[in-house]
């Protein structure tokens, strides 16, 4: 029987890459944007996170002399209403594990190596959930909900109350620029205007296509984060690698308010250790939500062509 160390191994150390590289987890630009606005919002507690909404206008009549005036009080507030939704990823060690990786033998620390794929591994959820459709009800609201036209969002029936509907093309399934134009200029209220555009690759590089070689302009802010992008109407078009297939989001970040409780903004808990085991464990935990305060301010292209 041969034996399984040769005697180059048996004298020789492996070189090990001083650095750990991401091998698995996808880009995370809309959460990115998100998180360094003034839309991420600390929220120290309630029973829910509420945003106010002025959903009706006024009345207003021209008059003479001494007509009598219109006194009736209106119906024009109320507030959309979203849940707290709560994220954990847990951070185990074994003590064995720890001691093998201890001293100089430890070229990446185990810790720091697992505390910054727990991390990102939390930020990938979040990511994904970002653009949740409600199939599972502990996410927080996802965007294919709340860009839409027959769901219940924070509380209000978008098919009982159609000013809270988004702006939604799914009958396009040829990328265009005047279909994109179009849903643009519908979620385009006066100076409010979409912000940013994100989609998957595909979708992207239609437009990548479509575009003629000296327009395809970029956004310079979008490209310091490490992510490319192209313009269209003067925003920056993105792709995001949770954005579900086919489809395409432009959205008004002004009116998009991710929310967070200040004690549980990817905070990490004290180690355990379990009485049976020799292993200790802690937590990554984010507590928040997210919610829109004017869907028609959003559009989603729902049906292009993969």
């Amino acid at each position: 029987m041969a034996l399984s160390i040769g005697q180059l191994d048996a004298i020789t150390h492996r070189y090990i890459m001083p650095k750990l590289y991401d091998a698995i987890f996808d880009s995370n630009p809309l959460l990115k944007r998100l998180m360094a606005s003034g839309q991420y919002h600390s929220v120290p507690g309630g029973t829910y996170v509420e945003i106010p909404l002025a959903y009706a206008a006024g009345s207003a009549a021209w008059y003479q002399g001494t007509e009598t005036l219109n006194t009736a009080e209106l119906d024009q507030l109320t507030s959309a209403r979203y849940s707290w939704c709560n994220l954990a990823t847990p951070i185990t060690i074994s003590e064995e594990d720890e001691l093998k990786n201890g001293g100089s033998a430890g070229v990446l620390k185990l810790l720091a190596s697992k505390a910054m794929l727990a991390e990102k591994t939390i930020k990938d959820s979040m990511g994904t959930g970002l653009y949740s459709a409600g199939t599972d009800t502990k996410s927080i609201v996802g965007l294919r909900d709340v860009v839409a036209i027959d769901q219940t969002v924070g509380g209000i029936s978008q098919t009982d109350y159609s000013w809270w509907q988004g702006i939604v093309d799914s009958t396009t399934t040829t990328l265009s620029i005047s279909a994109v134009n179009t849903v643009f200029e519908n979620a385009t209220v006066d100076s409010e205007k979409p912000t940013v555009i994100v989609s998957p690759r595909t979708p992207y590089t239609k437009y990548y296509n479509l575009l003629q070689p000296m327009q395809r302009f970029t956004d310079s802010e979008t490209a310091k984060g490490g992510f490319s992008n192209l313009l269209f109407n003067g925003i920056p078009w993105l792709v995001d690698s949770h954005a579900p297939s086919s489809h395409v989001f432009g959205l008004n970040e002004k009116h998009l308010w991710l929310c967070y409780h200040p004690e549980r903004n990817f905070t990490k808990t004290d180690f355990l250790t379990p009485i049976n085991q020799r292993v200790k464990v802690c937590h990554i935990l984010w507590m928040g939500a997210l919610g829109s305060s004017n869907n028609r301010l959003h559009f989603k292209m729902s049906g292009v062509a993969a």
